[in-house]
């Protein structure tokens, strides 16, 4: 099973920073309390931020791993040969 198709679903779509920097939310009815709109975009701001930082740590860490994968796979094929010969 791959990571995410919990009973065979389609896996859910990555959240980027311009998915939260671009949400919208309606606006309170009629005589509703509603939230300060420049607040929500300053805090939607620093979550995409956050989530940019952590998207970009996610893609160096992956390359990372596939180097060293690579690396380790090298070294076991010369210490394959090396004990063949």
């Amino acid at each position: 099973m791959t990571r995410g198709t919990a009973y065979g679903g389609t896996p859910p779509l990555r959240l980027h920073p311009r998915h939260v920097r671009d949400r919208q939310f309606p606006a309170a009815g009629f005589g509703r309390r509603g939230l300060d709109p420049r607040e929500v975009r300053r805090f939607l701001h620093r979550v995409a931020l956050e989530l940019a930082a952590l998207n970009q740590d996610l893609t160096r860490l992956s390359e990372e791993n596939a180097r060293i994968k690579r690396a380790l796979r090298d070294w076991q094929g010369a210490q394959a040969r090396r004990c063949q010969s």
